[in-house]
């Protein structure tokens, strides 16, 4: 149990006494909700409950907290609890106890952090999932690394989570790509062909072209156009899909499934949903096409699913594919990520499965902003191998890995970012990554200095750490597993970036203060109390980072 939540039922009991004392005479007692106080010189925790009880209670809300405080019964986490102007009640945590969490930190090792709160729910995270038509750029690179992290806080509070890709790969945006590659193809080889006026520019058509024609050789050209195209489509878009996933994969961002919307009809999953829509009375056909009846659960417009053409429209698939989440296999809760365009879609997805029979509170779509690339005052608007945008790898190839992971979740998805290169590649204190990461390998070098010493630390009495250095370390550690939680419940992974700086800081700040590893041999045991410390720091620097996919170096080399 966190403490926090140990705090809150002791809060509780202490509102039962109160009662008991006809000091509180209210039947109805809001949730307690135990934060932690702006500023740290209150405290570790605290509340506000006496405010929020005062008026109901018809009493004075600091008289309602020195009440409430004097009934607070604290167990070995608390050294004191204390009322505060206006109707706070404080909470500050024992130095003994603290201490003593340096020892549990390292006994949990890469486990710390976890919580259960998730039960085992069955949780489907979907995120990316663009269409197979070209390179991952950098505005799909964003919703892929918050999915990524995301991912990982949900299995760390308990979630069992499918990360899953849905291949878009029918509709006219299709159509156009088979047909590009089919252009250049034929223009490869010496046969004049136009490209579709719809269709993709850049060098990676040229590319699939080229290896189309370096596994199969000229064979298409004496097909029909039609039969040619679906031949060629095919491969294009398996080789598409593996571009794709080789770009992802090289950013950390992996898959547990990679879905085909192909087979949400070859499966009957489009047509079981659209039967379970009629059954329910929410199509009509109007002026031969089939519409969905949206605005009697709440979106601002009816919606077309099928064309008067006969063919199914893109949000006819997605409700197709939410009815196979949900129904066809059994997700208690899906989380999609989607990029800026898709914002007006929101409403109507959550009215097709409120239509299907499941609980549109089950579904959450998080929205991922546009990114702008900035390179000092310049704008970087294109890629010379695409034609039209940065991809993916162009990215990690100017700025790394780490950096592409960092930056794109240092902001909340909701809000628009720029992505500064020029400091995602600065080695100083100004670029947080070097930052973060030159405090895991500081962190480390101790701990080899150490080891080079044959320094054994395991007997090191963690009492001795008093210094308030030490213990600002120790209460930044012990904040992982509620930053865990919160993420869980808020679907915010922008927070880990934020804590990493704050544990990183902390961390540099007692390696300035506090001497490791001293030569005097009267310093011997604060030396091993402090190897533990670094010891049980340099788990959860592990654990933070391996949460927002990067990696934790030893030492930070510019081939890092």
């Amino acid at each position: 149990m966190l403490v926090k939540d140990t705090i809150g039922l002791a809060i509780s009991e202490a509102l039962k006494r109160a009662h008991q004392d006809g000091i509180l005479s209210i039947d109805t007692v809001p949730d307690i909700e135990v934060d932690r106080p702006n500023n740290p010189d209150h405290g570790d925790f605290a509340t506000n409950l006496p405010l929020r009880l005062a008026r109901a209670a018809r009493t004075n809300p600091l008289q309602l907290a020195e009440a409430i405080a004097e009934r607070v019964e604290v167990g070995p986490e608390i050294a004191s609890v204390s009322p505060a102007a206006p109707g706070f009640i404080n909470f500050k945590l024992s130095d003994g106890w603290l201490q003593r969490q340096v020892e549990l930190v390292r006994e949990e090792g890469s486990n710390f952090g976890a919580t259960d709160i998730g039960g085992g729910q069955k949780v489907m995270v979907e995120f990316v999932s663009v269409n197979p038509t070209g390179p991952v750029h950098v505005g799909h690179a964003r919703g892929a690394v918050l999915g990524s992290a995301l991912a990982n806080a949900l299995e760390a509070a308990g979630f069992a989570v499918t990360r899953e890709y849905y291949i878009n790969d029918a509709g006219s945006q299709m159509e156009a790509f088979y047909r590009s590659v089919w252009a250049r193809y034929q223009q490869a080889l010496g046969r004049e062909a136009a490209m579709p006026d719809n269709g993709y520019q850049g060098d990676y058509i040229h590319d699939i072209a080229g290896e189309i024609i370096g596994t199969e050789g000229p064979r298409f050209l004496e097909l029909s156009e039609l039969a040619a195209i679906r031949e060629i489509g095919d491969l294009a878009r398996e080789q598409m899909v593996s571009v794709i996933r080789d770009d992802l994969g090289a950013i950390g961002v992996t898959f547990d499934n990679w879905f085909s919307e192909r087979w949400l009809y070859q499966q009957g999953d489009y047509e079981n949903a659209i039967a379970k829509l009629r059954e329910g009375g929410h199509l009509a056909e109007r002026s031969g096409a089939l519409w969905f009846n949206s605005t009697a659960l709440g979106d601002d417009r009816d919606n077309v699913v099928v064309r008067s053409s006969g063919e199914p429209t893109y949000f006819a698939s997605d409700i197709a594919y939410h009815f196979n989440k949900f129904d066809g296999r059994g997700f208690q809760r899906v989380i999609d990520i989607w990029g800026a365009d898709h914002q007006g879609h929101v409403p109507r997805m959550k009215a097709a499965v409120s239509a299907l029979g499941m609980e549109p509170e089950n579904l959450t779509v998080l929205i991922s902003q546009m990114v702008t690339l900035r390179r000092g005052d310049e704008t970087v608007r294109a890629s010379k191998r695409t034609g039209d945008f940065v991809t993916l790898r162009d990215l990690v190839d100017e700025v790394g890995v780490d950096a592409c992971r960092y930056f794109f979740l240092a902001r909340a998805a909701s809000t628009q970012m720029e992505f500064d290169l020029e400091l995602a590649t600065r080695e100083s204190a100004e670029n947080p990554v070097y930052y973060v990461q030159y405090a895991h390998a500081r962190n480390a070098s101790i701990l080899k200095l150490a080891a080079d010493r044959a320094i054994d630390f395991t007997e090191g009495n963690v009492g001795l750490l008093c210094d308030p250095h030490e213990l600002h370390l120790i209460r930044t550690m012990l904040r992982l597993p509620e930053l865990v939680v919160q993420i869980a419940e808020n679907l915010e992974p922008h927070h880990l970036p934020h804590y990493a700086m704050e544990l990183a800081t902390a961390f540099h700040h007692f390696y300035e203060n506090c001497r490791v590893i001293s030569a005097n041999p009267e310093d011997n045991e604060t030396t091993l109390a402090r190897l533990k410390l670094v010891a049980a720091a340099q788990v959860v620097f592990h654990r933070t980072l391996t949460l927002m996919g990067m990696s934790a170096p030893d030492r930070m080399d510019r081939t890092q």
